[in-house]
């Protein structure tokens, strides 16, 4: 298959996701359901990635500032605005991409494979509609949080890490976090963030979806579904920085 034909599939799948559901009462418990799988149950690898990353940032931060014209806030400057431009919401996408998406292809491609999908079609279900939609409310409606979480984390992180080594004292990074702050960066960050959250659960389930064969060919889909968000990850990614930054 053409990645035109994969791309026409693709739009076709949206296109269907998005038709109006048939018992809202449903839709609203799964995804209650799903928020929890896709979101709550990643809080944890999200928190601990992020404290190391904000330390990590600092430190290097810090032990590259050869200059002693360089003021020391820069720490705390530098180690606020990489975390909120891109570290927290790029890289932790990234990772959640890894979690959420694989998760996804294989939860539907198992569906595929066992006809569970073909039975819900039969039943007259919008299957696509009643498996994905739920999922993509939910990451667009928690992922925003797990992000904001991920900024606090990473910059307390970062603080620790330089203020219990001496590299900065804690006047000096808590003035950087506050220098020339901007509530555009936040809301470019939160932007990133939801269009992420849409392209992870929406290329994972069109990998699990159009799953053919068995389980060895659910492994493949789920391979592929990380692959392929990570890639479109990136690319939106640079588009959005192109539009919105500059």
């Amino acid at each position: 298959m053409s990645y035109i034909e994969s791309v026409g599939k693709y739009v076709g799948m949206i296109r269907q996701v998005f038709s109006k559901p048939e018992r809202l009462k449903v839709y609203y418990t799964r995804t209650l359901t799903e928020i929890e799988t896709i979101g709550i149950n990643s809080a944890g690898i999200v928190a601990i990635l992020s404290v190391f990353m904000g330390a990590v940032i600092s430190l290097q931060t810090a032990s590259n500032m050869d200059s002693p014209l360089l003021p020391k806030y820069t720490i705390g400057y530098i180690t606020r605005s990489s975390t909120i431009l891109e570290f927290s919401p790029t890289i932790i996408s990234l990772i959640l991409a890894g979690k959420v998406g694989s998760n996804i292809a294989s939860e539907i491609g198992t569906m595929r494979v066992t006809e569970q999908i073909d039975a819900l079609d039969i039943m007259g279900v919008n299957s696509l509609s009643f498996l994905v939609l739920p999922k993509v409310i939910a990451a667009i409606f928690f992922f925003p949080f797990l992000i904001i979480c991920s900024m606090g984390l990473s910059i307390i992180g970062g603080y620790y890490a330089v203020t219990l080594s001496e590299l900065a004292s804690h006047e000096e990074f808590v003035y950087g976090i506050r220098a020339f702050f901007k509530v555009s960066d936040i809301t470019y960050a939160l932007v990133k963030t939801c269009v992420f959250a849409f392209v992870i659960v929406t290329v994972s389930s069109y990998f699990g979806y159009f799953t053919k064969g068995g389980a060895l060919d659910v492994g493949k889909s789920s391979t592929q579904a990380v692959v392929w968000s990570s890639i479109v990850i990136l690319l939106t990614n640079f588009v959005l920085t192109q539009l919105i930054l500059m």
